[in-house]
């Protein structure tokens, strides 16, 4: 199916554009707003997205409510570990990465719904079983969602940097959320962070150096390299191309 057209809603701010894929508010009135480190868009979605997203959610995606304790193991059959991705923008690297281990389960996590519809359909397309998509705040997701011990590993990869010093409180690798992620975490889970800003680097190296609950995987206490099962992504070449460097953090949960 072609790419180049696009799909244009008429639906309202708080209503489904697609009546059986993912919604635009989850989880409603059940929490408290506070400040979140995501910025919800409403960009267009192509024809291809919106397939995919009328056909799949119903399969492959599940809306953040806060209202059920997901069973992971139920949703990932025959997998050998389940990771939890945070920000996955349009997919293309979590497809890649999910085709390249089959026996990992990815459950990614977005609010962006082009995104979402394009990862659905890059599935989709390369015949990968082990990827759910979730919409929604993550933050919901950890905290009433996942039981404990219950994730082999968390990715973050180039989360909103929030550069203006005023919004920093935004950023998402603070201690609060490691404290919060540290319960779905299995002893000896990977924690992986990459981030081109390099202040964001320093603070992310900071708070998960300094919480009781982390251990470097590197012996002096820096950056890892990148592994290689972490393939470019579209903002680390954007990244790249503006001459920043990419740092890459490897922690494992005590």
């Amino acid at each position: 199916m072609s790419e180049s057209p696009e799909f244009t809603s008429p639906a309202r701010p708080n209503e489904p554009r697609f009546p059986d894929g993912p919604r635009p508010d989850p989880a409603g009135s059940h929490f408290e707003r506070r400040i979140r480190s995501f910025q919800p868009r409403r960009s267009r979605v192509t024809t291809a997205q919106a397939d995919a997203l009328e056909r799949l959610w119903p399969k492959w995606g599940l809306d953040i409510d806060g209202q059920r304790v997901l069973d992971l193991p139920g949703m990932f059959p025959g997998v050998e570990r389940i990771v939890l991705e945070i920000g996955f923008g349009m997919g293309e690297a979590t497809a890649q990465m999910a085709a390249e281990d089959p026996t990992t389960g990815i459950l990614a996590v977005d609010v962006h719904t082009p995104g979402q519809g394009n990862l659905l359909n890059l599935a989709d397309r390369n015949g990968l079983t082990n990827v759910r998509v979730a919409n929604g705040d993550a933050i919901i997701l950890l905290r009433s969602m996942l039981p404990d011990d219950c994730l082999d590993g968390l990715r973050v990869y180039f989360p909103d940097p929030w550069p203006k010093k005023r919004h920093n409180k935004r950023r998402l690798i603070q201690p609060e959320f490691l404290s919060l992620v540290a319960g779905p975490l299995k002893p000896g889970a990977l924690v992986h962070c990459a981030t081109d800003w390099e202040d964001y680097a320093e603070q992310m190296l900071e708070v998960l150096t300094a919480h009781p609950d982390y251990v470097n995987t590197i012996p002096d206490g820096g950056y890892a390299p990148r592994p290689e099962f972490r393939p470019l992504t579209r903002f680390e070449g954007k990244g790249l191309d503006k001459s920043h460097v990419v740092h890459d953090l490897l922690f494992t949960r005590r």
